[in-house]
């Protein structure tokens, strides 16, 4: 051998024993760890290539690369903590049953549950997008907006001509526009049209030539409009033709729920959108109002007690993911998840086959077609092992459903932008909101069960009698979940 083959032997050795190394002390499961050793030291060349591409978590490097560059951190500031203070409620004020939902939650996203506030359900884009835009007609000082999709159709035209009127007259507006779900709106960019209206607004890690980044995870898929600290509307649905449901297709249509909110918590979202406008421009800059939550309590104190939950790859923890399995794991009477992507971890998983064994009343509500055929694909893959242990899944005829609600017995909803999947609880920047309240659960359980009644329950036999070749495609797409 000659001696410089020698050498090549030795350095690809080396090669493949460090990165054999690398899976064995940063890979958390360890059936993943073994397989990615075994790669790497069987196949010494293309196991070393096959983990740099593969097995290397870059989305929580880039985050945290990204953070250190540019802080996501920014001070509350001490006039919205002082009204945060007066309305602070321990956990342990929670009825008993709740104790262990609120004792995570409260360790975990360094968030003190929050009382005094007031939740509406709007269904469709059809009631949401005027409640919204009446919330932006009375706008005095501020308005933020924070969303995934602004598309500049009819409707996301609207939302453009009346931000615009508000800028006009005075009013302060912030907009941020994810750089990527921006360019669902080509050939006319919205962040191009809010410019040209004198509209503030910033591009949430947008594609650039020079240097060239394409950072298609690391999404920010929040929404969020809040209005002079006043009002807020949060859930899952874009600024879109799309969600007008109720409105006759062409385009098609996607059912959803969003929410509006009235109440001090409404600072908790106040600080994660100002978080990501530091982010995004480097002003660090506060509004000076800051609206008297205490005098308005008096009059019509609000009976939600609430708390904002913000995720990102930039965190240490998987936020989302601990508080929705130690809520399933706490659960008594009934688990009810509605999303349109449901690709669950191995620990969500097990919790709901747990608490389906134990007697609770275990239901998920996905949609008939999806509008990404391969996220089906992939689910279908692992359903079998809900439903075999009692889970009862459901398909949800069209239109498309986008909605996403969790609820928990009779007393706590989560309700937000994060679906049950790997994108939303690892990828993305998501905020979901905590709500402990009879009155809203019951409600939006009511929403559900209707939801239900015109669904068809998804049989084991169904599962398993998919063809061979269906049973295939579906494998794969599950083996490429982490990545969907």
């Amino acid at each position: 051998m000659e001696i410089h083959e020698l050498l090549i032997l030795i350095l690809v050795t080396l090669i493949a024993v460090a990165t054999a190394g690398h899976a064995l002390l940063y890979k958390r499961d360890p059936r993943s760890a073994f397989a990615w050793v075994a790669i790497c030291l069987l196949f010494p060349v293309a196991g070393p290539v096959l983990y740099a591409f593969f097995g290397v978590n870059r989305i929580k490097t880039r985050a945290r690369k990204l953070q250190q560059e540019r802080s996501f951190h920014l001070k509350l500031g001490a006039d919205r903590a002082s009204v945060l203070d007066t309305f602070k409620t321990s956990y342990r004020t929670l009825p008993e049953d709740y104790l262990y939902i609120g004792r995570i939650a409260d360790a975990v996203t360094g968030r003190t549950l929050i009382s005094g506030n007031t939740v509406t359900p709007l269904i469709n884009g059809d009631a949401a997008y005027p409640d919204m835009l009446a919330s932006i007609a009375t706008a005095r000082h501020y308005i933020f907006v924070s969303t995934y999709i602004f598309q500049t159709d009819q409707t996301g035209l609207r939302f453009v001509e009346a931000l615009a009127a508000a800028a006009k007259r005075g009013v302060e507006v912030r907009i941020i526009v994810d750089g990527i779900g921006e360019l669902y709106g080509l050939p006319r960019l919205v962040s191009r049209l809010l410019k040209s209206r004198h509209v503030r607004v910033a591009r949430f890690l947008p594609p650039t030539l020079l240097p060239p980044t394409v950072y298609i995870n690391l999404r920010n898929h929040r929404k969020l409009l809040i209005v002079d600290g006043r009002t807020a509307h949060t859930g899952g649905m874009n600024i879109s033709d799309r969600h007008l449901a109720d409105q006759p297709p062409p385009p098609p249509r996607a059912s959803d729920v969003h929410f509006r909110i009235e109440g001090p918590v409404i600072i908790q979202l106040e600080h994660a959108f100002l978080e990501h406008w530091y982010f995004c421009t480097g002003e660090d800059s506060l509004p000076e109002v800051v609206h008297d939550w205490s005098a308005q309590r008096a009059e019509e104190p609000g009976s939600a007690v609430c708390r904002a939950i913000v995720e990102g790859p930039n965190e240490e923890l998987n936020v989302l993911s601990v508080v929705l399995v130690g809520a399933i794991s706490s659960a008594r009477q009934r688990v009810l998840i509605v999303t349109p992507y449901f690709l669950p971890s191995r620990e969500m998983i097990g919790a709901l086959q747990s608490a389906s064994l134990r007697g609770v009343d275990v239901s998920v509500i996905l949609p008939e077609k999806n509008n990404l055929p391969y996220i089906k694909w992939a689910t279908q893959n692992m359903l079998w092992e809900m439903v075999e242990y009692g889970v009862q899944v459901y398909y949800q005829p069209p239109p498309f459903a986008h909605t996403k609600i969790f609820i928990v017995d009779d007393i706590y909803a989560q309700i937000g932008s994060a679906n049950m999947d790997p994108r939303s609880l690892r990828l993305n920047f998501e905020l979901n909101v905590e709500v402990f309240d009879r009155a809203v659960v019951s409600r939006l359980a009511d929403h559900i069960s209707e939801i239900r009644s015109r669904s068809r329950q998804v049989a084991l036999e169904e599962l398993d009698s998919r063809p061979l070749p269906v049973r295939t495609r579906d494998a794969l797409a599950w083996l490429f979940s982490p990545y969907l």
